[in-house]
């Protein structure tokens, strides 16, 4: 008998993660329910990021007490890649897909945490993207470089899309970022048939609308999922980590391709989000991404969610 790719893909998956890259099987860590939505954060695994890469704009004076209040030190990031699942009647949604094979050595095992919950990639109708870093987009694509979810109608907001397609954004984006511009052309036009565009405060799946978020990305987009008088934020990697950008959300972070604007958003948003008591899911943030923000002294803090 001779496997399809697919069926080659489901066979070897579990072996190919776990033991390649030393990790034990992914599930599910944490579930909110909004009505009638479900939500499951699951996990793609981790990144490993030098604290240059977030730390070097800032202030070091200022800095390093919060670092010290922390307890971050050492010579690398470890961040966790939380991916958000939700099922609605006959919709089984994505927001974003994670890394894939291709980015992060201890990243990719999306598929495994969903296989803890019974989801496979054809199970898939929707994904929508917060924005098109390889974290949250090289997962499209399968080990063989096919598109993985082939059940699925893909939708980003549209000035994420035109940036990313832009032919002129290989040679206009950031020189340690090049590869990054480079793997997401080639990765959205192959789903270009599937993809429908959004635009800020758009209602683009039943219950969830498109907050713009601009700033860690030119176009990155949030989305506010409601199920009756419930509410989560999903979002994406407009507020990056538990520490610094809640403490000084105003100060600039070198992840953030326009770090500016990027700084504008995070003070606008932790504000909000602080006053209304929003569940917030966030892709980096601590253990399963999942809580609130709370306002702290002249700033804010995450508290994670019980």
């Amino acid at each position: 008998m001779t496997l399809s790719r697919r069926a080659f893909m489901a066979a070897t998956a579990g072996i190919g993660a776990s033991t390649a890259l030393g990790l034990a099987p992914r599930r599910a860590h944490a579930r909110i329910n909004l009505g009638e939505i479900r939500l499951d954060i699951v996990s793609d695994g981790s990144l490993t990021l030098p604290p240059g890469f977030i730390f070097d704009p800032m202030p070091q004076e200022a800095l390093a007490p919060i670092l010290q209040k922390y307890g971050i030190t050492g010579d690398t990031l470890e961040p966790p890649c939380n991916v958000t699942l939700m099922r609605q009647g006959d919709r089984t949604v994505l927001f974003d897909v994670g890394s894939g094979s291709d980015f992060a050595p201890n990243a990719g095992v999306l598929m495994e945490s969903l296989d803890t919950l019974g989801v496979t990639a054809d199970d898939i109708t929707d994904i929508v993207f917060t924005h098109g870093h390889p974290d949250h987009l090289w997962g499209v694509l399968d080990d063989f470089g096919d598109p993985l979810f082939t059940n699925a109608r893909y939708m980003m907001g549209q000035d994420e899309w035109n940036y990313w397609t832009d032919p002129d954004t290989v040679d206009s984006i950031d020189a340690s970022r090049t590869a990054f511009a480079v793997g997401a052309q080639r990765r959205l036009e192959m789903i270009a048939d599937q993809m429908t565009f959004f635009s800020d405060g758009e209602e683009i799946l039943p219950g969830v609308a498109a907050r713009a978020t601009y700033g860690h990305t030119p176009g990155h987009m949030s989305m506010e999922v409601r199920g009756g008088s419930q509410s989560a934020m999903i979002l994406g990697d407009c507020i990056g980590n538990h520490h610094v950008a809640f403490a000084r959300p105003e100060w600039n972070s070198g992840s953030d391709q326009d770090q500016d604007h990027a700084a504008q958003t995070r003070v606008s948003l932790m504000d909000q989000l602080a006053h209304d008591k929003t569940r917030i899911i966030g892709f980096h943030l601590l253990g399963d991404g999942t809580g609130y923000v709370d306002q702290s002294g002249d700033g804010y803090v995450f508290v994670a969610a019980s």
